[in-house]
């Protein structure tokens, strides 16, 4: 179970960061969604900076549950707004990152109610 929690942690990891440099690095696909619900091009810069700092957070143990809270949030909001867009099918496959993030969560507070 450590690999895997390891494995999930990486992938969040590297999936939080990458969403969010291509905010901030306002790559066109990007900027012709986020355009399309309302976000201006700030906005979208912060919005990536958000997840680079949650995705930076889960590094660190101390600081892994407000990370994957962080985290999780800006993936609600991307995910609502895809269904918004009208994409279901990738909205759908856009609710697995919240279920990992929810995965370690729950791993961590297992963590800390068994000491």
């Amino acid at each position: 179970m450590r690999i895997f929690k390891i494995i999930v942690l990486i992938l969040l990891i590297g999936l939080g960061i990458s969403s969010g440099v291509a905010k901030i690095m306002l790559i066109p696909g990007e900027m012709a969604f986020f355009k399309g619900v309302g976000f201006s091009e700030t906005l979208l810069i912060i919005f990536g900076s958000i997840q680079i700092i949650g995705s930076s957070l889960l590094i660190f143990k101390k600081l892994r549950n407000l990370g994957a809270i962080i985290l999780a949030i800006t993936f609600c909001i991307s995910t609502v707004l895809i269904f918004l867009g009208g994409t279901i099918s990738f909205g759908f496959f856009s609710i697995l990152p919240i279920l990992m993030i929810g995965f370690i969560i729950n791993e961590k507070n297992k963590f800390i109610k068994s000491k």
